[in-house]
């Protein structure tokens, strides 16, 4: 159990380092907005989080507000600011209901007025107004993640067909300026990604876009295809921002927590871009080679892995990066891997992510179940279940990655 309650401290400490509350107070403190009116537009799954930050600052400055966020990620009221709950990972009527909310808040907004947009991970799918009809979004959304196209890829097509997207919210805040505070999740910190980037000039091209929907052989109708082929604005100029938190901040606070518990940390990278079953076997190489280790290590991967759908088991990438650790640490003294989203969630379930260690494939086996079968249905969750492997934060207000630790104890 020590393993495991130090899986659980280390968890905790890291997301607590990453939280986006102080990020958004350092980056509205002191800032001058002029005398004008000041809108706050707050998107993602950190968005509440990232709202109520800004609100409490801005307090009488702020007219108005409107917060859009993934189920059961609202945790209260905001002051002047109608707060949405939307779909995630695919958009359904409350995303477009919300972002028409805010793009009506915008219209209101004249040149002397800000429009302090906060922005996370997640953004995607919860602020959307889609130029194709809503069912056929919804498909080739799930014609994306069902893949394993990795979110740049997925974002170089969404915003394209899509009113928000692709810098297009920016040009309907016009005369205001923008002010954009972003809390990064996709590895490298591409602003134009993030979200899809709605108040960011778009790198990605037209080309692009029509070789990602022909490398998967996406469904589309011809609406879509011809979408596809509008660039979108490749500049703006009433746009500031300001990127806050990324996933090198969450491996940092996990080398610094996993040392607190006398672990010697080493961050093996914070650029992991993988199949999750992969990534999973790879951090149990690493284990097998440290065996003989007299101290106690901490290997430490941040990034964002992809699933191969091969079943129809409930899961999520963390969850199966874990399970797959578990065919290779098998049998191995003190040792365990974990991975974890930032925000809580680990694809559509209530865990944050999965727990494996020396005993889990025993555990497994003694009730008929094998790591290969379990993973080629992607039923990482029940499995997990069965070994006390779940790891559930609720959510946690902010979206930074993931990061997947592998602990040798000694």
């Amino acid at each position: 159990m020590r393993l495991r309650e130090d899986a659980d401290q280390i968890i905790k400490l890291s997301i607590q380092a990453v939280l986006p509350d102080e990020a958004v107070a350092k980056a509205l403190q002191g800032k001058d907005f002029g005398d004008g009116k000041i809108y706050m537009v707050a998107a993602g799954k950190a968005a509440w989080q990232m709202g109520k930050a800004a609100a409490d600052i801005l307090k009488d400055r702020l007219e108005a507000g409107i917060v859009v966020t993934k189920y059961d990620h609202v945790k209260g009221e905001i002051s002047k600011t109608h707060c949405f709950e939307a779909g995630h990972p695919v958009p359904d009527a409350n995303s477009f209901k919300a972002t028409q909310a805010a793009l009506e808040l915008v219209a209101q907004a004249g040149e002397s007025d800000t429009v302090v947009f906060l922005l996370s991970g997640g953004g995607s799918a919860l602020f959307e107004k889609p130029l194709i009809p809503a069912e056929e979004l919804t498909d080739i959304t799930e014609q994306l993640l069902a893949c394993g196209a990795d979110i740049v890829e997925m974002n170089t097509v969404r915003k394209r067909l899509s009113a928000v997207k692709g810098g297009r919210f920016a040009l309907a805040c016009e005369p205001a300026q923008v002010f954009s505070v972003v809390l990064s999740d996709i590895l490298g910190d591409p602003l134009d990604m993030i979200a899809s980037g709605p108040a960011y000039p778009d790198s990605s091209t037209c080309e692009e876009a029509i070789a990602v929907a022909e490398k998967y052989k996406l469904r589309l109708s011809k609406e879509a295809w011809d979408l596809l082929k509008q660039e979108t604005p490749t500049e703006l100029h009433n746009v500031e921002t300001q990127i806050t938190g990324s996933v090198t901040n969450l491996c940092k606070a996990a080398a610094t927590a996993c040392k607190k518990l006398g672990y010697e940390p080493i961050i093996l990278t914070d650029q992991l871009n993988c199949v999750a079953r992969e990534a999973g076997a790879f951090m149990a190489a690493i284990a097998k080679t440290h065996q003989d280790t007299s101290r106690s290590l901490a290997f430490i991967a941040g990034g964002e892995t992809v699933v191969h759908l091969t079943g129809k088991g409930k899961g999520g990438r963390n969850q199966e990066l874990a399970l797959a650790a578990a065919e290779g640490i098998a049998g191995l003294k003190d040792t365990a891997v974990f991975s974890v989203g930032s925000d809580g969630t680990d694809g559509p379930t209530d865990a944050a992510g999965g727990y494996s260690d020396g005993d889990t494939k025993r555990k497994l086996e003694e009730q008929n179940l094998s790591v290969f079968a379990v993973l080629q249905d992607n039923d990482a969750y029940h499995a997990l279940q069965k070994t006390d492997g779940l790891i559930i934060t609720g959510a946690t207000g902010t979206n930074v990655n993931d990061v997947a630790v592998l602990l040798i104890k000694r």
